[in-house]
């Protein structure tokens, strides 16, 4: 039924979703800490459906623009810093301000997944390759891991922190596949394809390795 292209890039989009909806669950939770109890639950519901509404037009301009040259090779590049980000960045959701209204925590949810769903677009619509039905997929896998996981996602992290690297590794894995397939240097690698493989597994590689010895010499 389906090829091995196809499930390929369906594992990576589901890898994405995993290790990225972690910061986006985190929001939501952020966002409505401060609600009534009766309300959070709308709150939840609401600010995840129009965040989910953004985010699938905004994954679907992005596979558009993807498809104009040397983008989808510049779209990699951005993708391996997102990477390298996920090894060393610190909380990057703790000045998420929630609020006491449900319009506010709505507000709050809309406003952070607007600003911290952009590696997950960039990395969804990289992997997808242009195929809708994956983007489609992706996006909504992301709901039920932004509603349900963030608490697995976290202990996750927490109790086995290579967890974080593997999802470092699928987004490299990611930004090199989107690289070697930009238009303008297909070519080159469809030609020698030891070369597709070596360059792919150096971005992972490097990616890693670069991000443990930076959080080496933060934690020393």
């Amino acid at each position: 039924m389906f090829d091995t292209e196809f499930l390929i890039a369906l594992l990576t989009i589901i890898g994405i979703d995993i290790v990225l909806g972690g910061d986006n669950a985190i929001v939501v939770a952020l966002a409505c800490r401060n609600l009534p109890e009766h309300q959070k639950n709308k709150a939840i519901i609401l600010g995840i459906t129009l965040a989910l509404v953004i985010r699938v037009s905004l994954t679907l301009i992005a596979v558009q623009l993807l498809e104009i040259p040397f983008l989808l090779g510049i779209g990699g590049a951005l993708l391996i810093f997102i990477a390298f980000n996920l090894l060393t960045d610190q909380d990057n959701s703790q000045h998420i301000n929630g609020g006491t209204s449900l319009f506010a925590a709505i507000k709050a949810i809309l406003l952070a997944d607007l600003l911290m769903g952009f590696d997950n677009v960039i990395a969804v619509a990289g992997a997808a390759h242009g195929n809708m039905a994956l983007v489609m997929i992706g996006l909504l896998v992301s709901v039920p891991i932004i509603i349900f996981g963030s608490k697995l996602i976290l202990v996750g992290f927490e109790r086995f922190p290579v967890i974080i690297y593997i999802g470092a590794g699928i987004l490299a894995f990611t930004a090199s596949r989107m690289i070697s397939h930009e238009p303008m240097l297909e070519p080159l690698f469809t030609s020698h394809p030891y070369v597709t493989a070596c360059f792919q597994i150096g971005i992972i590689i490097s990616v890693i390795i670069i991000g443990y010895v930076k959080n080496r010499r933060v934690f020393a």
